[in-house]
């Protein structure tokens, strides 16, 4: 049995132990000049749009290294505090849903909530939670989260591909909460995929490896911090020890992000390892697609999955060896 196997994650009894580590210096404030950067604009036909990415795909049985990865680094600011429940956001700002499923799905096959919803909707700038954001793209908003010095992870299929090894346009807001970005906001330059996943439908090759790794134009993670990636182990199937974070439209419109603790996820047995389709009954609504599902070694934070599709009976991440081996890359190669 390798090592990743033996190496559980932390039960969500024994993350609940876990006490808040305080802040060992101040927070210094983010340069002003920083939240207002504007993206690099190109003219097309008399309009003016954000410049799009370029894009480097590893082919599908290419490695993204030379050596078999299983995880890379987190980073935790010590200039802020580390919490291992988030606060939730105040009486006084909660609002009602943004829509109310059970009157707005009368299609068969869209549900994605099963039994009573455990999202709560949530508002803190302590980590690991300051390294959830807002994915804005010319398709739509999904989710992410840091997961290097200027690297987000998200889905595949939020990407706006294009010819050419070219992309649309792409901005993340780590913690935005009702418009706020205490962090400012960034924009990709470069976008690592395995495969160019696009929907509305994903398959069951797609679901595979609906996750990218993009490049941002600064290194928001000096600021906000960033969880490490670990490969999906099938050991771990049914250990509720997972979370996952998102900004779901029927919760908050989009606006607010909740979480959700206390997950069991489950590799498919028939994928391999360094490319899994990962099912789930998380409680899942599209915009938090992109969104990761993590768990605790010794108290820190790895990322194992994003959040990809459903279908009428269950959820799907997506997640393997492949989706370390593309952050490893992308860091590698953009610093």
């Amino acid at each position: 049995m390798s090592n990743i196997e033996q190496n559980n994650p932390m039960s969500a009894e024994e993350v609940l132990k876990l006490k808040t580590i305080k802040a060992k210096s101040a927070e210094k404030s983010v340069n002003e000049k920083l939240l207002k950067q504007e993206p690099e604009m190109i003219t097309i036909d008399g309009r003016t749009f954000p410049k799009g990415m370029k894009s480097v795909g590893i082919a599908l049985g290419e490695k993204s290294s030379k050596d078999e990865l299983t995880e890379t680094d987190h980073f935790y600011p010590t200039h802020s505090d580390f919490e291992y429940q988030p606060k939730l956001e105040p009486k006084k700002d909660r609002k009602p849903k943004f829509i109310e499923r059970e009157s707005f799905l009368t299609a068969e096959g869209a549900r994605t909530i099963f039994g009573s919803d455990q999202r709560k909707i949530y508002n803190s700038t302590a980590y690991p939670w300051r390294c959830v954001g807002r994915v804005e793209s010319p398709l739509g908003v999904a989710s992410g989260v840091m997961i290097g010095p200027r690297h987000l992870l998200t889905c595949a299929h939020i990407i706006d591909w294009r010819p050419n090894n070219q992309t649309g346009w792409l901005k993340f807001t780590p913690m935005y909460y009702n418009g706020s970005a205490p962090y400012g906001s960034s924009w990709g330059v470069q976008t690592y995929y395995k495969h160019k996943v696009a929907g509305p439908t994903i398959d069951g090759t797609e679901v595979q490896f609906d996750y990218v790794v993009v490049v941002l134009d600064r290194p928001m993670g000096n600021s906000t911090g960033w969880l490490g990636s670990k490969s999906y182990s099938d050991s771990w199937d049914g250990q509720a020890s997972f979370a996952h974070a998102g900004y779901p439209a029927d919760l908050t419109g989009t606006q607010r992000p909740t979480y959700q603790t206390g997950i069991a996820l489950d590799g498919d047995f028939w994928s391999p390892d360094d490319n899994q389709s990962i099912s789930h009954k998380a409680d899942i609504w599209p915009g938090q697609s992109g969104g990761p599902f993590w768990a605790y070694w010794d108290g820190n934070p790895y990322a194992v999955a994003t959040q990809s599709a459903h279908n009428p009976s269950i959820n799907f991440a997506s997640g393997g060896s492949d989706l370390v081996g593309l952050v490893m890359r992308a860091r590698n190669e953009y610093p």
